[in-house]
């Protein structure tokens, strides 16, 4: 045998004292052996290999911690600690189904929370089938449907180490009817967790008949929060993170609230909420807000139409209680199509009542209520959140006049002057872009901004452009596609940003932007430029986009030609 055989005998001998195979020579998974020069006679001496640690983490002592109910373990990924499906509140069947949560019972030994937990109760709402553009673009994640389903996710880099760490609550979009914490890849809190030091959280609650059948007049005293319980138990979330959260490594002092679409009307429902007080000290909402609740009146005729749709009489309302899951949910479902049909002015679905004890009656944020958060709240839209031509490339060819046409069903004679107006605020735009633009109009937001202006506390506003290159370019600026960028998940969602460096530069500025805000109040701080706060006169906006720039109400023009609400 030769030296140089020898020696790679020798080498080999070493690698497998340290636990590793001969393949791990050739495979480049270990770091480069490192040399050094020592003092006996200059010969190279071979530091240890250094060796990366495993990608998952899962194990006896790995990633346990402590709540008020019992332990918990999660695991290890990437260097953040996971934990799904923490429960917040007890099983929502039976006896606790339209009552306000209750808290869980605590448990003994550690609770495995290392998967999606339930969903609410829901009908499938996205397509699954494996020749579906929608389910390609979105893939949404959905395993189980359970009333046990008062849950939520946790991503942090630290456990009970004192550090203080700002708090990030994701509520979910789905309006109020469906959705859950993880539906789309980028929900995901891994990413910004671990970059920006924050802990994120996610949250499941209880949606559309369960979590806003306003049972009250029907069913009496026991039954006069049943229109809001959904809204309670995210408030009861919050109460856990106050009451947990230090021991994931957060601060309960600094919780930022966040959600889209439904989720943004969420956020603006928990920002009036006298229960929510000092639970939560910033909030977002993207591309979905509310101003007020649903009429009691009309909450209290839906509960009646409940009741008779079942069959039953007043007295009666705990037989709901009794019911499966699905059989309540089409009860309720066949009940709000009736009341809809035959009472056609009323506005009016399973979503969250303006009761004075929960919400406020009138306008939120109309005024400085102290008994009520009084909070910084950023909002955004989208410039296209609807965008007609996504699966239809022939709309890309339409005309001014065909734009005028497909308008003239929802907005009549109004229609040339709206197009009119808006392809003179936007002249570079194509006809079916103006069709987008005026679908996706501004005008709940900028509402809801100019209401927030009544308090205190500062009001930012974004909108955001940025445009993926997939299917031809038609899918615009669409609902949903700034979610992965304000949580670093541009390359994790691929199916929406196409993925790179080109969303990937928006996404560090964006981020970034949350985070100072998560941490202070105020976006400033980043590589965003100047972001003025927001104000009823001037309408300063943050074009979010390849350039980011402030603007000045940039489609007041175009917005006041819409019809007034």
């Amino acid at each position: 045998m030769d030296d140089s055989s020898k020696s790679m005998l020798g080498r080999r001998s070493f690698i497998k004292s340290l636990g590793l195979g001969t393949a791990a020579l050739t495979t480049g998974t270990l770091a480069p052996f490192a040399t050094s020069c020592s003092g006996d006679g200059g010969k190279e001496k071979e530091a240890a290999p250094v060796e990366e640690p495993p990608v998952l983490q899962i194990g006896d002592d790995i990633a346990v911690a402590s709540t008020a109910y019992g332990r918990v373990k999660g695991y290890i990924m990437n260097g953040v600690y996971t934990f799904m499906g923490i429960p917040y509140g007890a099983d929502t069947s039976g006896k606790n189904r339209f009552m306000p949560p209750v808290k869980p019972q605590p448990w003994d030994g550690i609770l495995p929370t290392v998967f999606l937990p339930n969903s609410a109760p829901q009908n499938m709402p996205y397509p699954r089938e494996p020749n579906s553009y929608a389910a390609f673009v979105d893939h949404w994640n959905y395993d189980l449907f359970s009333e046990d389903c008062l849950r939520l996710n946790v991503w942090t880099n630290g456990l009970a180490d004192g550090k203080k760490r700002p708090v990030i609550v994701w509520f979910h979009g789905g309006g109020y009817s469906n959705g859950n914490l993880m539906e789309q890849d980028g929900y995901h809190g891994e990413n910004l967790a671990k970059q920006g030091d924050i802990v994120f959280c996610s949250v499941n609650h209880r949606l559309n008949a369960f979590g806003f059948s306003d049972l009250s007049v029907v069913g009496g005293e026991k039954y006069k929060l049943s229109g809001n319980v959904g809204a309670l138990d995210m408030v009861a979330a919050l109460e856990w993170i106050h009451e947990n959260i230090a021991n994931f490594g957060g601060d309960p002092e600094n919780v930022t609230i966040i959600g889209q679409s439904g989720g943004g009307a969420k956020v603006c429902v928990l920002a009036s909420m006298p229960q929510a007080k000092g639970l939560v000290h910033k909030a977002v909402a993207l591309s979905g807000t509310a101003i007020n609740g649903t009429n009691k009146k009309l909450s209290g005729m839906l509960g009646e139409y409940i009741l008779k749709e079942a069959g039953l009489k007043k007295g009666e309302v705990d037989k709901l209680q009794e019911l499966p899951w699905k059989d309540y949910l089409d009860i309720a479902n066949r009940a709000l199509s009736k009341m809809r049909q035959e009472n056609a002015d009323a506005a009016v679905g399973f979503s969250p009542v303006g009761d004075g004890i929960c919400l406020p009656e009138g306008t939120f944020f109309s005024e400085p209520l102290p008994d009520a958060p009084d909070i910084p709240i950023l909002f955004c839209t989208t410039f296209h959140e609807q965008s007609i031509s996504r699966t239809d490339a022939a709309l890309e060819r339409m005309t001014k006049d065909e734009a005028v046409g497909f308008l003239q069903k929802r907005y009549g004679d109004q229609a040339k002057n709206i197009v009119d107006s808006y392809a003179m605020n936007f002249p570079d735009a194509k006809p079916v872009e103006l069709v987008d633009l005026i679908l996706s109009n501004r005008s709940r937001v900028v509402a809801a901004a100019e209401a927030k202006k009544h308090q205190t506390s500062p009001v930012y506003v974004a909108w955001f452009g940025w445009c993926p290159p997939l299917f031809d370019g038609r899918m615009r600026a669409f609902h949903c596609l700034d979610i992965c960028f304000w949580f670093l998940n541009t390359d994790r969602m691929v199916t929406h940003t196409g993925g790179g460096e080109r969303p990937r530069k928006l996404s560090k500025m964006m981020s970034e932007a949350l985070l100072q805000f998560a941490r202070t109040g105020d976006p400033n701080g980043g590589s965003l430029p100047k972001w003025d706060e927001f104000t009823v006169e001037k309408g300063e906006t943050m074009i979010l986009n390849d350039t980011c720039e402030m603007a000045l109400d940039p489609d007041r023009q175009a917005r006041h030609a819409l019809p007034q609400a």
